[in-house]
């Protein structure tokens, strides 16, 4: 196993994804495609109907001798060939003679873990389905809570938590479709033999990788040459993508759930234990694992990218890089949207906390606010001097920014103190925040649909 795991591992609802990385589901697979091999064979004359039939109806997880397979993999230190031979040993003994007939290993491998791979992908948009539905109900909820907006981690102008919100939906769904437009790249197999020129089937061997495509209901590839792998890298970068989004959430509950800001917090278990020697301590879980795993996935596409270079026809270092990246990207992206989907659905918001901490800079969070209330008047380079300067008399004398305001005869001399007490509010702020919270709340709403409909 490749990705890191805690103790939210074993409590979390995994989505039936994990189920997918097992040995069982790998055999299972090679399986299913050396059968829809013989039955496309069988369509173009290539092997003989009757023993098609015989494969299909032999080559099942149960009729296969595992620890045979086993200890002749100890003889002859291949990866595939001792799964060959049982298969051979499941069938009679005319139908064993076309087993694997005119392909090679990696027609059947990396087939099949295109194959897997599209099933995960599959959960990967249920659980993206419930995200998105999370965060639409989060954008709307708090569409007009009250809090801080940072800027190099300091308060800028007020924004609401809904449109912090928006904005991860916003990133979330472009990064979703463009993960959805690789499918008809990705999604791919191939039955191209030795080096891919289809040289043991030359009158009928893409029409034979055709067949089996339409069998598993996957594309193929137009040239199934072993050394093309990019197309696995784009949808690995794609996942980082994704990642990237959850590990941003991740980040800002893990930083804003700190004492000291406390507007959010991830809901914690009754009896969590957060410290072997300090009794108080309550650490955040979800998050954690998110940027964690995050971390860890991002190194992999540049890994894949000097597999992918590997010069001819083919070569096994490549294929063992290639796969165990791929493999580990899947399994790290598990861990990550499983916790982002918990994270979405249980995080606790402290809306008290986060209007106190929109009010703490009593109203400099504002002061663009009447910076732009006085450019109509000054311009905007003579109000923004004067309003830094006032900003600045503000924090070095430790003074209430309207007391300050006040007592500036300019200012003074056009606006009454109910009318600057008003301009400091951060909810008079907060432009068109809401607005933006709302639609992208129902855009999430509607992705989600989409997602509902073509996925699960």
């Amino acid at each position: 196993m490749t990705a890191l795991y805690d103790s939210k591992t074993k409590t979390i609802n995994d989505y039936g994804v994990r189920k997918y990385f097992s040995n069982k589901e790998k055999y299972k697979t090679w399986l299913f495609f050396e059968k829809s091999l013989a039955t496309a064979q069988a369509k173009y004359g290539i092997i003989p109907d009757e023993i098609a039939i015989d494969i299909n109806n032999n080559l099942k997880i149960e009729n296969i001798d595992f620890e045979k397979m086993n200890r002749i993999y100890e003889e002859v230190g291949h990866g595939f060939v001792p799964f060959l031979k049982v298969l051979v040993d499941a069938c009679n003994e005319e139908s064993g003679k076309y087993i694997h007939y005119g392909i090679t290993t990696q027609n059947i491998q990396q087939s099949s873990e295109m194959y897997i791979m599209k099933k995960i992908h599959y959960k990967f948009m249920e659980i993206s389905k419930d995200i998105l539905n999370n965060l639409s109900n989060l954008a709307e909820k708090y569409s007009q809570t009250i809090m801080p907006g940072r800027t190099h981690g300091r308060h800028a102008t007020p924004v609401t938590y809904g449109y912090k919100v928006s904005a991860w939906i916003s990133e979330l769904i472009s990064n979703i479709e463009n993960l959805i437009d690789s499918e008809k790249r990705v999604f791919k197999i191939m039955m191209g033999g030795a080096v891919g020129t289809f040289s043991t089937m030359p009158k009928n061997g893409k029409e034979v990788q055709n067949e089996v495509g339409n069998l598993v209901n996957m594309e193929v590839m137009e040239v199934p040459s072993r050394n093309i792998n990019t197309h696995k890298i784009e949808y690995i970068n794609n996942l980082t993508l994704i990642a990237n989004v959850f590990h941003k959430i991740a980040e800002e509950v893990y930083s804003t759930s700190v004492e000291e800001i406390a507007e959010v917090t991830e809901i914690i278990k009754k009896g969590t234990i957060g410290s072997s020697t300090m009794p108080h301590k309550i650490n955040p879980k979800l998050s954690k694992g998110i940027i964690a795993n995050s971390q860890k996935l991002y190194s992999l596409p540049e890994v894949a990218l000097h597999s992918s270079a590997r010069i001819y026809e083919g070569d096994s270092s490549s294929y063992m890089l290639i796969d165990g990246v791929v493999n580990e990207a899947m399994e790290l992206m598990t861990e990550i949207i499983l916790r982002a989907e918990e994270l979405t659905r249980t995080i606790q918001i402290n809306t008290e906390k986060m209007n106190e901490n929109a009010n703490i800079n009593k109203g400099l969070d504002n002061s663009e606010n009447i910076m732009m209330i006085i450019a109509d008047r000054l311009g905007k380079d003579k109000s923004h001097s004067l309003i830094y300067e006032l900003t600045m008399q503000s924090i070095d004398e430790n003074k209430n920014f309207l007391d300050v305001l006040k007592e500036n005869e300019d200012i003074n001399d056009h606006f009454t103190l109910e009318e600057l007490t008003e301009f400091l509010k951060p909810e008079n702020y907060i432009g068109q925040a809401p607005i933006l919270a709302e639609l992208m709340s129902k855009k999430a709403f509607d992705f989600a649909n989409k997602l509902q409909r073509n996925y699960c």
